[in-house]
């Protein structure tokens, strides 16, 4: 949350460690930018209210550039440690995961 009368503009980044999953052809944008759709597996026990919770999600994500390059090279059932942002997906539904910047673990 912002301060009422705060005119700087809020950010938003989101790190997860996860398993990919699924990934699409590389597919390139009008612009001629590549860019690769994926699917994220992650698994751990968090705590929530000082009780221990098991969450196990898959998330939509998309890569582009020289990111996708790279993740495209990465073997499926790879752990990443991935960094970026949520966006809603093309068609207006879900949210996407935008990974901006990644390493293998």
């Amino acid at each position: 949350m912002t301060a009422a009368g705060d005119t700087t503009t809020p950010t938003q980044r989101v790190a997860i460690v996860a398993r990919l999953a699924e990934r699409a052809a590389m597919r390139y944008t009008p612009a001629g930018i590549s860019a690769l759709d994926l699917v994220l597996a992650h698994e751990s026990e968090q705590i929530e209210a000082g009780h221990p919770r098991l969450v196990r999600l898959q998330l939509k994500a998309v890569a582009l550039g020289e990111v996708a390059e790279r993740l495209a090279a990465q073997a499926l059932g790879t752990t990443l440690d991935c960094a970026g942002f949520l966006a809603p997906g093309r068609r207006g539904t879900g949210v996407v995961f935008h990974i901006q910047e990644f390493k293998p673990i």
